[in-house]
């Protein structure tokens, strides 16, 4: 039996790594004693399979992980009421959102998930002039930046993995540093787009500030979900505050 878990990550808990978290997430499984499966071989290790990695200080309304549960211990797991049994034993700022069954032919979050939803503050520009510099990106056919790869830097264009692009309004009261937000719909496939990416391609370069992601996407035939809904995400925006 598999299950997907939806959960928030806001506040402070944004400066731990993603293998932060999947130790987090490890010991919280093994504090609510599900019966989580485990692997074979010399280092055994609980079946949980994650989503797409969260930089170190961005924040999330959506992150996903899959657990197999034991056979047939996992079939009496209460799914309704785990989020109320995990997230106890989640650090502060991490909130279990829903929970629910997934068929285990169902493609990876990893493979499924092929563009995410991101809130980007962007310090020091009044939204007018971020508006100007916004229609001229997505104008530009071609919007090259120096990328690392397997420890080389080489050049890519970014410009195909630019969804949408907008600016909503000024950033909140409680910034550190007035600005501008943008909402930028960006690829995860077959190379994702990183927000810090895509500000080193506006020109001039534009500083990033507080990120977040408000949706992961998965597209079929033209049509777009959630791995999860987000009918259950009511009270993640009551820790947003936690800096």
């Amino acid at each position: 039996m598999r299950i997907r878990v939806r959960y928030s990550k806001l506040g402070k808990i944004r400066f731990s790594s993603h293998r932060d978290m999947a130790r987090c997430w490890e010991r919280a499984l093994r504090r609510a004693e599900l019966p989580v499966s485990i692997t074979e071989g010399f280092s055994p290790r609980p079946k949980v399979h994650f989503g797409l990695a969260l930089s170190t200080s961005h924040e999330s309304l959506g992150e996903y992980l899959d657990i197999d549960l034991q056979e047939p211990e996992g079939s009496s797991v209460d799914l309704g009421a785990l989020p109320e049994r995990l997230t106890p034993f989640l650090p502060q700022g991490v909130v279990v959102e829903d929970v629910s069954i997934i068929e285990r032919s169902e493609m990876s979050l990893q493979e499924a998930v092929t563009v995410c939803t991101w809130l980007i503050e962007v310090p020091g520009v009044s939204p007018e002039q971020l508006e100007i510099d916004v229609r001229t990106m997505l104008d530009a056919t071609t919007l090259p930046v120096i990328r690392e790869r397997k420890g080389k830097k080489v050049n890519d264009d970014i410009r195909s993995g630019i969804i949408d692009l907008r600016v909503i309004g000024a950033t909140p009261s409680d910034a550190p540093e007035q600005g501008a937000v943008l909402e930028a719909e960006l690829a995860t496939q077959p190379r994702s787009v990183r927000p810090a990416e895509l500000l080193a391609a506006f020109d001039p370069l534009r500083n990033e500030g507080r990120v977040r992601r408000t949706h992961q996407w998965i597209i079929t035939d033209g049509a777009r979900r959630e791995p999860i809904p987000a009918h259950a995400t009511a009270r993640a925006p009551a820790q947003a505050g936690a800096r």
